[in-house]
């Protein structure tokens, strides 16, 4: 279908953040103006080998960057604010709104690339309003697992377009309270349409609040008699002053390991989230200075990331930290689907080297997630009684069970719009319409390149990884059309050659008569076609050896005669 955007719609659409949970950005477009919300990254599954992050197809953009008017940010978390470097290097943003935490955690974030073009960080308050052409733009302070989380409002000549960014409904948070009142105001003025999270769509009830999870923490630590050491999200800015509070009430002294933990604390301690006496964070080689139950170690790997801190303690290669047991470890997390096997392995190394594991339960609450259950989904439909509803940031089954409880609630079945990335969602004096679609794939960023890892590439490297390597290095002498040595087999986790002698002689010898055959075929060699053809052969002729299909890969070497 075409995408037909007129300049009287108001059309809305995601590049990333819809079938999935992370890489979210949405885009609103009116009158020729573009407004990003979020720019975020998603953090690779395992059968995205050697990939580091997934970003959006930013070809949209790109082609339409003269209409862009700015970055609008709702909070500080990686799936949110994540992509910002590399959507800077590709397309020109005028300026970034964000407020509180998430301007210092952006601004750290670009220092550490290099050759970043400048660009202009405008912090709003939660009272601001923004004068666009036909557009105002304002904000709603919610609460969330970080600090400075926003809904945004854009109040347009057709109504109010509502997107809440990440939130939960908290009656007694850690930090500042959310503006309810702004909500039921603008539930009284009319809501055109709203995007909300449906993270925790599929769960029942109300999400717990980060004060009783506080609370429980100071408790567990009270009962426990030795070393602590805490994983969480480094991002959960909440939990990490709950464990520093809980280790200064238990007169414990808190060591900090993961780098993105660090760069939490220093961030948090600059803007006052996280606040503690002098002295209460030690340097991770003054740990061996404490006694055992005087130390809380704060790390990285509640999602048992092979290279996070807490991993490296439970696999015993931590340059500083080795297991002691009897040590206690918190998981103050739950699993992101995906990753519980990780996560199992980690627990199992550390009950193996004689370490307690403490997670999350009915008995022992350590983590509360920061996004809304059905109650409070139920609850933001009573308040705003949007006319249209596009659930947003969840997988298909999260969306579309976040529209059946919009329905529940009284919105008309047609009105509820389940979109996937791409998809754009127009409205006009005349009502609603999906107007096409725009391009929004993955672009995979290995390192600091962004998109050069192509689908090939990942599939050979999955290859590689489950079957390995069959390489033949063969000299060809293209005027006499000879094979004058023997080709040469090299074998990368396919086959061990001193075991394998027979099928090895066999593929070569097969080779040998499959090459010969084919440069006598034709007057002129063409390399490029014997290459192929030989990979084909060869990937037929080992599969059916061996049951398996290696990575082929012939490698000729031209042997001139004329010129020798």
């Amino acid at each position: 279908m075409d995408l037909i955007i007129n300049n009287k719609d108001l059309a809305f659409f995601a590049l990333g953040g819809l079938g999935e949970v992370g890489k979210n950005m949405y885009v609103l477009q009116y009158q020729k103006q573009i407004f990003i919300i979020d720019a975020g990254i998603l953090f690779p599954d395992e059968h995205l080998l050697g990939v580091d992050y997934v970003m959006q197809d930013l070809t949209y953009l790109i082609q339409n960057e003269e209409k862009i008017v700015g970055l609008f940010i709702t909070h500080g978390h990686e799936d949110h604010i994540g992509g910002i470097p590399f959507l800077l290097k590709k397309v020109k943003i005028p300026k970034i709104y964000a407020s509180g935490i998430a301007v210092d955690l952006i601004q750290n974030k670009l220092i550490e690339y290099k050759d970043m073009p400048p660009v202009q960080i405008v912090e709003y308050k939660s009272h601001y309003t923004y004068q666009f052409k036909d557009v105002e733009l304002s904000f709603i302070r919610l609460n969330h697992s970080i600090p400075d989380s926003f809904c945004l409002v854009f109040k347009t000549p057709y109504g109010n377009f509502v997107h809440t960014g990440d939130f939960k409904i908290d009656f007694t948070p850690v930090g500042p309270q959310a503006e309810y009142e702004k909500l039921a105001r603008l539930g009284s003025e009319g809501v055109l349409c709203l995007t909300a999270d449906s993270t925790n769509a599929l769960v029942p009830g109300f999400t717990e609040s980060e004060k009783k999870i506080g609370n429980s923490i100071k408790d567990l630590f009270k009962r426990i008699h030795s070393r602590i050491i805490v994983a969480t999200f480094a991002s959960n800015i909440y939990r990490v002053q709950q464990v520093i509070e809980a280790s200064i009430l238990t007169n414990r002294k808190v060591a900090v390991f993961g780098r993105s933990m660090e760069k939490t604390i220093e961030v948090g301690q600059q803007v006052g989230y996280i606040r503690c006496p002098k002295g209460t964070i030690i340097e991770p080689e003054d740990v061996q200075s404490y006694k055992p139950e005087e130390i809380t170690l704060l790390c990285t790997g509640s999602q048992g990331e092979n290279l996070a801190a807490l991993s490296r303690i439970a696999g015993g290669t931590h340059k500083q930290i080795k297991l002691i047991p009897g040590d206690t470890i918190i998981f103050s997390s739950s699993p992101i689907p995906g990753n519980q096997e990780g996560v199992n392995k980690t627990i199992n190394l550390l009950f193996k080297n004689g370490a307690n594991v403490i997670t999350h339960s009915p008995l022992t609450d350590t983590h509360t997630s920061g996004h809304a259950s059905q109650g409070e989904l139920k609850l933001l439909q009573a308040l705003l009684k949007p006319k249209y509803f596009i659930p947003v940031h969840g997988e298909y089954r999260m969306q579309r069970v976040h529209a059946d409880l919009a329905i529940e609630c009284g919105l008309k079945k047609e009105n509820a719009f389940i979109l996937e990335n791409g998809d754009v969602f127009c409205i006009n004096e005349r009502g609603a319409r999906l107007a096409g679609k725009v391009e929004a794939g993955d672009v995979y960023i290995d390192g600091t390149q962004i998109g050069d890892i192509s689908s090939t590439i990942i599939r050979e490297r999955k290859i590689l990884s489950e079957d390995g390597l069959f390489a033949l290095v063969i000299t060809i002498d293209t005027n006499n059309k000879t094979l004058p040595l023997e080709p040469q087999v090299v074998s990368r986790g396919f086959i061990y050659m001193k075991d394998s002698e027979a099928l090895t002689k066999h593929l070569v010898q097969m080779s040998k008569e499959f090459l010969i055959k084919e440069i006598n075929k034709y007057k002129t060699i063409n390399l490029n076609t014997l290459k192929y053809n030989l990979t084909d052969y060869l990937t037929k002729l080992i599969y059916d050896e061996t049951d398996r299909k290696p990575m082929v890969l012939p490698i000729f070497m031209v042997l001139d005669t004329e010129t020798n």
